[in-house]
């Protein structure tokens, strides 16, 4: 991770994390987190570097899809230009079959950096970080919209959409479903979404207001999900609100020196372990051997001891260089060594002569 000159003075004894939703306003949400004892805080650019790992688990189908693309300047080509570094990721977690989250996966570059006016600026301020949000809004409408037009697709399928961009210094997550983006900032879990469930009282009430119900934890006994790309059967024609939405809420931070690392997951993961846990694993796993796809291989078997019983889908996202640290030399074992006065050693002596006439 490079440290920039820039040095921002902190004040207060927690991390903003702020986040929204369409029609909404901005609400920020303190996050407790250990504070140094300096009162300056580095904002760090990252080096990027990812590894992944998905797994059917016990289900008859694989519903789940997901992107990793560690340089967007150099994915993309000439399409868009980005500060750099740029990152982005995906997971998509289908439901009712896996045709809808193949089909926002196969369209991505279309529905994310083709089809909207992704912004292109050189210099990370607040109107850049405005239209990027503006944008990806954007992305999963039409993605969503998109699902209802192509007749491959069932009304009834549907997809969970999970997206975490980094641009310089900025991490952007926009989440709508139960997926979850996870934070680690010096060992404490930050968690980067909200996990759309009926069992979250404040989608409850918007369910509740737009004539949805909850039955047994499920949106109108259906889906355990109250945010999702398609799923047409359960939405009122466009333009009207519906208790089911597309609609993504986002959270973003700066970087700084103390963020190690991001972690994506899909439901099957955090069905069956906090946050924190996950972090802790991952942690331990990079501190032994520094390789992200171990880690995201090690978390989703951690998620099938546990029993879960969905698909299994896992990014992590360093967010500092490969740790080339050098193996300490093995330690000669030590030769503990004794000395024998004349007496004790004639003692001997006779012992041992007497055995041998035994």
């Amino acid at each position: 991770m490079v440290v920039e000159a820039e040095v921002h003075v902190v004040c207060q004894q927690s991390i903003p994390v702020q986040y929204f939703g369409k029609g909404s306003r901005v609400k920020e949400v303190d996050v407790i987190c250990p504070q140094p004892d300096e009162s300056a805080k580095v904002k760090c650019v990252p080096t990027i570097r990812s590894g992944s790992f998905a797994d059917i688990g016990p289900r008859r189908y694989m519903e789940d899809e997901h992107v990793r693309i560690d340089d967007l300047t150099a994915y993309l080509g000439s399409v868009l230009e980005f500060p750099q570094p740029s990152a982005f990721y995906g997971v998509f977690d289908g439901h009712g079959g896996p045709e809808a989250a193949a089909f926002v996966r196969k369209n991505l570059n279309r529905f994310f950096f083709e089809d909207v006016s992704f912004p292109q600026r050189c210099e990370v301020d607040s109107a850049f970080t405005d239209e990027v949000e503006s944008s990806l809004r954007k992305a999963f409408l039409r993605a969503d919209l998109a699902l209802v037009e192509d007749s491959g697709v069932s009304s009834s399928c549907g997809t969970t959409a999970l997206t975490a961009m980094i641009i310089e210094s900025l991490l952007m997550v926009a989440n709508a479903g139960d997926c979850r983006a996870v934070l680690c900032r010096k060992g404490e879990a930050i968690e980067m979404s909200q996990d759309h469930r009926p069992t979250c009282e404040s989608e409850r009430r918007r369910v509740e207001e737009l004539g949805g119900f909850i039955d047994d934890g499920y949106l109108n006994g259906i889906v355990s999900v109250t945010r999702a790309l398609g799923d047409w059967d359960m939405k009122f024609p466009r333009g009207s609100p519906s208790p089911l939405i597309a609609e993504p809420e986002f959270r973003q931070v700066t970087l700084t020196e103390d963020d190690e690392f991001l972690v994506l997951g899909c439901d099957g993961i955090w069905d069956v372990m906090t946050s924190q846990h996950a972090v802790n694993l991952i942690r331990r796993g990079l501190q032994r051997h520094d390789d992200p796809d171990q880690c995201a291989r090690d978390l989703v078997l951690e998620a099938l001891r546990l029993k879960t019983f969905d698909n299994l889908t896992v990014i992590v996202v360093c967010f500092s260089p490969i740790d080339h640290r050098q193996q300490s030399p093995p330690q000669q074992v030590k030769q503990r060594t004794c000395s024998l006065t004349p007496e004790a050693l004639c003692s001997l002596r006779t012992l041992l002569e007497g055995n041998d006439l035994i």
